[in-house]
């Protein structure tokens, strides 16, 4: 994301899009305790947004790498 001077109202959109995606509705069932952080994106001079959830099955996890194996690693 460049940089904006609110970066909640500008991540907003873009979240909500990814939400409607298979991924995104994915990781909304299946994920707690999700949030998002923001952290300044030095290469881009803008902001990277982070989404962060807990899934505590190992089988849920396994399925997660498997659909999706190179996201995630941060």
């Amino acid at each position: 994301m460049g940089d904006v001077e609110d970066v909640e109202i500008y991540a907003a959109q873009p979240i909500y899009e990814w939400q409607q995606t298979d991924h995104g509705r994915w990781v909304m069932e299946n994920a707690h305790n999700l949030t998002f952080h923001t952290t300044p994106d030095l290469a881009m001079y803008g902001h990277k947004i982070v989404i962060r959830g807990e899934i505590n099955d190992p089988r849920k996890v396994t399925e997660y790498y498997l659909r999706w194996p190179n996201q995630g690693k941060s």
